[in-house]
């Protein structure tokens, strides 16, 4: 296999993510550069040369500017600009080019450390869009959400703007501030974020054990260490006496394609195919697994931000390994990068998207995901945006921000009546009750300090397992399957 794994720009906006990492990782199944070599994807690296004629052109090009232009042009400047232009001609958010500077930090990333807002982030059609916010990011505590589009940061637009330079604007030093403006499907307005730059933790795993012997593995992203992280929190489940696990890749952007398959082998039987790569000739190889099965069952959790390597191991373990998939309908991203560095010898990064992957079934799921086999939505009040604090909400207002205060009240426990945005005597009573009990002045006008202690409060309530459907109901599954094996 390649030597350097790459994801997609991992925002690099912590750089980068997560993609994933999102950096942009747009999270991404990746392989690594320099020598390609043997394996699986040795036979998707070659590549055409351009023609003396084509060089010719673009060097005449770069003399005639740098000769004619009527300022002084820094050549620097207009290789990385022409480069740039290269790849996006291939309309692919994918495939990207890095200066050195960015190279460094997306290398980084890549080996868990960064310091950012801590979200993945890809270009589209011009649009810097987020791919998934990384775990216990700033980003993820803002409440940045998959498919937000960037609309700009601290008042400059990003709109059009190269991936690199979006991502430069949208990193930063640990305690600074990203005053961040997006657009969600859904709602009307767009939304502000303030996050509050900082390290990103990239522990990738975390693991504890339920009731019962259910043992329940987070994996954040698919970084170089995730398979050995991985496998030590498997073995001391197993030594607690697991009798079932649960897997949990929401909101992991991907990562490295090689850690993904050792992962996937420890519960693929030996000979069956954990995913298929094919390259721009139709040609496809299989990765078939060396592991073996467990003897316990297994199931996924999954939403709209588990992109990349989440998605392959949630179908090589759901067609090859007979594992339940839990929650919602995923990204969408199958196609595999790789990077370049040493060919390119300044230390810059081209990252070229070389070939796309399939399910162990032949499925290409790239723009439509994988389906869950038991679909569950989280409660309404984890998608509430946050509420604005340069201005208060009050009695007979209508907008968006009334509306979602509405859904954070109805989430606590406090009775609005209604959800539709209009400021009524209910929900003003409903403010009201809930500024009581926070010790607050009771005025019935959500202000910054009430919205402030409404988001707090919703906050903790979120992260409280016991309202997590989507995880109670993988616990669930497993403890019936555990229940109906024992039957047997």
């Amino acid at each position: 296999m390649l030597k350097k794994s790459t994801a997609v720009l991992l925002m690099v906006i912590g750089l980068l993510g997560g993609s994933l990492l999102t950096f942009a990782y747009t999270g991404t199944a990746t392989v690594g550069n320099s020598a390609l070599g043997e394996g699986l994807l040795a036979s998707v690296t070659g590549s055409s040369s351009a023609s003396r004629s084509d060089i010719r052109k673009i060097e005449t090009a770069m003399d005639l500017i740098q000769g004619q232009y009527y300022q002084d042009v820094d050549r620097t400047k207009l290789v990385d600009g022409a480069i740039n232009g290269m790849m996006e001609s291939l309309g692919d958010p994918y495939s990207s080019y890095m200066g050195k500077e960015t190279a460094q930090q997306f290398e980084q990333s890549i080996e868990g450390s960064f310091t950012g807002i801590g979200a993945e982030v890809a270009s589209e059609n011009g649009k810097v869009v987020v791919v998934t916010p990384i775990k216990g990011s700033p980003a993820e505590k803002a409440g940045l959400r998959s498919k937000d589009i960037i609309l700009s940061v601290n008042g400059e637009t990003l709109d059009g703007m190269d991936l690199n330079k979006a991502v430069s604007k949208i990193r930063g030093p640990k305690g600074s501030q990203a005053k961040v403006k997006i657009q969600r499907s859904g709602s009307p307005d767009a939304l502000e974020y303030t996050i509050t730059r900082d390290n990103i933790d990239m522990e990738t795993v975390t693991a504890h054990m339920e009731s019962g012997g259910v043992g329940v593995i987070t994996i954040t992203q698919f970084s170089l260490n995730t398979a050995d992280r991985f496998k030590e929190e498997l073995a001391k489940l197993e030594k607690q006496g697991l009798k079932g696990l649960v897997i949990d890749v929401r909101n992991n952007p991907g990562g490295v394609l090689s850690v993904v398959i050792n992962i996937a082998q420890q519960f693929v039987p030996s000979g069956k195919t954990i995913v298929q790569v094919e390259d721009k000739n139709q040609k496809r190889e299989e990765e078939k697994s060396k592991g073996s099965s467990k003897n316990y069952p297994v199931t996924l959790l999954m939403n709209k931000g588990s992109a990349s390597a989440s998605e392959i191991l949630a179908g090589a373990l759901q067609q090859s390994a007979g594992a339940v998939l839990i929650g919602e309908n995923s990204f969408g991203k199958g196609t595999v990068q790789t990077s370049y560095d040493k060919q390119m010898g300044d230390g810059s990064l081209l990252k070229i998207t070389i070939a796309k992957w399939l399910t162990p079934n032949g499925t290409w799921i790239h723009k439509k995901g994988i389906k869950p086999d038991i679909a569950v939505e989280q409660p309404e009040y984890f998608t509430a945006a946050p509420l604005s604090k340069e201005k208060s909400l009050k009695y007979n207002m209508n907008s968006s921000d009334v509306k979602n205060a509405q859904v954070i009240l109805q989430g606590l426990g406090y009775k609005p009546g209604r959800e539709d945005g209009y400021f009524d005597k209910a929900t003003e009573n409903a403010v009201i009750a809930f500024q009581k009990q926070a010790k607050l002045k009771a005025s019935g006008i959500i202000d910054a300090k009430t919205a402030a202690a409404m988001e707090t409060k919703l906050v903790a309530k979120i992260r409280d397992p016991k309202n997590d459907n989507q995880l109670k109901k993988g616990i669930e599954e497993i403890r019936k399957e555990m229940k109906t094996s024992t039957a047997k």
